[in-house]
């Protein structure tokens, strides 16, 4: 949407609670404008997620640079679009926990070896 990105993702634990994140990067503007555009999230999210989100799902709202400028009804009508949109696709399965990774070990900053022109 022109506003904002939306992102769902099932969380597969088995609780039906329906959690909300919201972001705003600085690129958008400074802290007042920022907090104004989550402040208005929030209050589309107490509307709209109990009738048209996913139970058991993390729904993550995105502010994009139109996003403060567009009339408050518009991007109501358009998050209940989107949430319709998410609605008729399939949802990406769960994830499983993170897989350790592979390869060397981190170092710890104390024993290192000196490298050359450092000091012991």
């Amino acid at each position: 949407m022109p506003g904002f990105v939306l992102l769902v993702r099932e969380r597969g634990d088995g609780d039906p609670a329906m959690r909300i994140g919201i972001t705003v990067t600085k690129k958008i503007g400074g802290a007042v404008i920022r907090n104004r555009m989550k402040r208005r999230f929030r209050v589309l999210a107490r509307e709209l997620l109990p009738a048209h989100g996913i139970a058991g799902a993390d729904h993550v709202l995105i502010g994009r640079e139109g996003g403060i400028e567009r009339d408050f009804a518009l991007l109501h009508a358009e998050l209940g679009k989107a949430l319709g949109k998410i609605m008729t696709r399939p949802l990406d399965p769960p994830r499983g926990p993170p897989r350790p990774r592979k390869g060397k070990p981190a170092r710890k900053s104390d024993t290192h070896a000196p490298r050359m022109g450092e000091k012991p």
